[in-house]
């Protein structure tokens, strides 16, 4: 009966913990969205702001987010699938360098994003001369999303039975193929958690950016010209701008419904490639 008692006080223990967290999240989905929706339009997504934000529309800040987050994906995801690869599939287990290398991502990822606003300044910013710009801010947001990927990546590599891989040197496949056509399909949903975590880590960043990409609010033409971000452009509208805080809900509708498009893309895309390599394979 005790050990009844138990398992049913840690069953309750989980529901509610599931219950608080979703409704969290449903609250704040409901907060947001309900009062940003019905401000949306296509006049609001294609136009410039006016009057520091309060009218007018966000499309300088949209391009601005769209070309960050491209520069900070197109850098961090080979840069991190290669290092994911060398960690769980060329380096041996128990390496000194790799558990370094490890301890040093665990570290890096637990870092404010202030700091790595900071040294996003101080290196590409100003000792590159990359000035505020919508490369220093990608490139910033791309330190900032490597461990993530990083990690997760290797552990959904490290996930793959090894059988795969004995399989694979039996049948005398080479690395390239086994990687592409074995390891990556079955890795394929660690690895797309990992990256959609720092895809949405980089959308939603707005202290980094503040000191990188920075705060002009116009089309950008160039990955050298500055760019608002709209998480920038959210805060800016909350904190500076009297009267922007409708202006700040529609804004911020706008991140979570490019957030949630982005995702339900790719995870399409992902499940297509998946279905598309194990055809390959079978």
């Amino acid at each position: 009966m005790r050990f009844e008692a138990r398992e049913s006080l840690g069953a309750a223990l989980v529901y509610a913990s599931v219950i608080l967290v979703a409704g969290s999240l449903g609250w704040l989905l409901w907060d947001v969205l309900g009062q940003g929706l019905p401000r949306l339009s296509w006049a609001y997504l294609s136009q410039a702001p006016e009057d520091a934000g309060r009218a007018g529309g966000i499309a300088p800040m949209l391009v601005s987010t769209l070309l960050i987050l491209g520069v900070c994906m197109a850098v961090s995801l080979p840069l991190g699938l290669g290092a994911a690869l060398w960690l769980s599939e060329v380096c041996r287990a128990g390496h000194p360098l790799a558990r370094a290398l490890r301890r040093l991502l665990d570290v890096l990822a637990a870092t404010p994003s202030i700091v790595i606003g900071l040294f996003g300044n101080a290196l590409f910013s100003k000792a590159l001369g990359l000035g505020f710009s919508i490369l220093a801010g990608g490139l910033t947001l791309a330190c900032m999303v490597l461990p993530i990927l990083i990690r997760t990546t290797e552990e959904a590599f490290s996930a793959v039975p090894p059988e795969l891989r004995s399989a694979a040197r039996a049948l005398a496949l080479s690395q390239m193929r086994t990687l592409v056509q074995l390891l990556l399909p079955v890795a394929l949903p660690g690895l797309m958690a990992g990256f959609l975590l720092g895809l949405g880590r980089a959308l939603a960043e707005t202290a980094a950016l503040i000191f990188t990409s920075g705060y002009v609010d116009r089309m950008p033409e160039s990955l050298l010209d500055s760019g608002r971000a709209l998480s920038v452009h959210i805060y800016d509208l909350a904190m500076h701008v009297g009267g922007g805080e409708g202006a700040a809900y529609a804004a911020a509708s706008t991140l979570i419904l490019l957030i949630l498009l982005i995702n339900a893309l790719f995870l399409a895309l992902a499940g297509l490639w998946r279905r598309r390599a194990l055809r390959l394979v079978a």
